[in-house]
């Protein structure tokens, strides 16, 4: 039986990866630690109107994980996306929100075996929609394709 929560929990994760990209990129651009990051976020951005803009209600916990997770194993992640350029391409190759994007979803197809891959790849091509056009979404869906059958089997 469908619970009608549901559909408002997956709404809640669409806007927690959204959010997390975000923080990430923040992160990189400012250096901003990860605490100072999730208080900013949960008291200022998630659920809250910001200039005219209302953002989604996000599922903090998964926000706080993707957020806390990114940074912990950002190494082992960029290792994981090194490995899926083409040859000739180094991660620093990539603009910002490109690499929050692909270590968000790299982080959850490494760690968060509760998300199938197929909802992994389709929500963060989403979100490359948000900051990109869509040569570079379907870039983020082939190399995140490549990482889910490198770490998923």
């Amino acid at each position: 039986m469908n619970s009608p929560d549901r559909p408002q929990s997956n709404q809640a994760r669409s806007a927690a990866r959204l959010a997390a990209v975000q923080a990430l990129y923040q992160r990189e651009m400012g250096g901003d630690a990860v605490p100072k990051l999730l208080t900013e976020f949960h008291r200022h951005r998630l659920g809250q109107e910001i200039e005219g803009a209302d953002y989604a209600d996000a599922d903090q916990p998964f926000f706080d994980d993707l957020v806390t997770g990114v940074a912990a194993r950002q190494d082992e992640l960029d290792a994981l996306i090194s490995g899926a350029l083409a040859a000739g391409w180094a991660l620093d190759r990539l603009d910002r929100p490109m690499r929050a994007i692909l270590r968000a979803a790299c982080y959850e197809l490494v760690a968060r075996a509760d998300v199938p891959a197929a909802t992994v790849i389709n929500e963060y091509v989403d979100v490359a929609h948000a900051f990109h056009a869509e040569k570079e979404a379907r870039f983020a869906n082939g190399l995140l394709d490549a990482v889910a059958r490198k770490v998923r089997g």
